[in-house]
């Protein structure tokens, strides 16, 4: 299968102009069967308050934006991972949504908040969900979940194939680095869809990427262009877990020594 990122700057609580730019890069992937966008993609990011948020933010999945990318998906035949603001009654969620030509999939919302989002949205709380596209599963996280090693884990551990990754990176490079390290430890593709430009005091760092479970870069984005990057993928490399012809990366796991992940520290 081909998978694919779109970079690019989405315009802060404007969603008509955020669309006006999306729709041609959501073109020149043309011929991908998964597109990942990045995080807040209906909305912007840097909001100056809790109002500002919920202007912008929608519900799933009857929202415009879900609606359009149902739109997309149709049009295009492919499947779409977008980060979202989502509003669920008076809660707000950094969330990534799955959808297809038949229509939103799945959802799962962001469990590692960055900052200054602690105020403003609540807590994941769908857990670490995979779900099955065309015969290839995929998991989802969201920005800065990838510092956390435990949820790549368990997202391999369902049987994630790819782990679609929505991100508005502002630590230069080191999520870059990272994730091609967690999809080698892992052996899964990710794919990180980063965002670009300047939102208030912020700067976006780019450099989308896709990975390979080799811990390879199949496609990078520069840093401050929009950019749509694309690679053929074999999902048997993800599915092939052994390190030598006497490792494997589940098997030799050793659960009994690991319980101090289960405790808060």
């Amino acid at each position: 299968m081909k998978i694919a990122y779109v970079q690019f700057s989405p315009v802060l609580g404007d969603l008509e102009a955020t669309l006006e730019k999306l729709t041609p890069l959501i073109r020149q992937a043309a011929g991908a069967d998964l597109v990942v966008l990045p995080e807040l993609c209906n909305s912007g990011y840097r909001f100056e308050s809790r109002e500002e948020a919920l202007h912008g933010a929608e519900a799933v999945p009857e929202g415009p934006f879900v609606s359009y990318l149902v739109e997309r998906c149709r049009e295009m035949d492919l499947h779409i991972v977008s980060g979202m603001n989502e509003r669920a009654g008076r809660d707000l969620f950094n969330a990534a949504v799955l959808v297809g030509p038949k229509g939103w999939k799945g959802t799962y919302r962001k469990l590692h908040l960055f900052r200054d989002e602690k105020d403003l949205f609540a807590p994941g709380d769908l857990g670490l969900p995979v779900f099955e596209v065309r015969g290839c599963r995929i998991g989802m996280l969201v920005c800065f979940d990838w510092v956390f090693p435990e949820a790549w884990r368990v997202l391999a551990l369902r049987g994630a194939d790819i782990i679609c990754h929505p991100a508005n990176l502002v630590l230069a490079g080191f999520a870059q680095k990272a994730v091609p390290v967690h999809a080698l430890t892992n052996r899964v593709f990710a794919v990180t869809s980063n965002r670009i430009g300047t939102e208030r005091d912020l700067v976006f760092t780019g450099r989308s990427l896709i990975c390979d479970p080799r811990g390879e870069v199949l496609a990078e984005a520069p840093p401050s262009n929009d950019h749509v990057g694309l690679a053929a993928v074999d999902l048997s490399l993800a599915r092939d877990k052994r390190i030598t012809d006497r490792n494997h990366l589940f098997l030799d796991r050793r659960p009994d020594q690991y319980t101090v992940l289960c405790h808060p520290s």
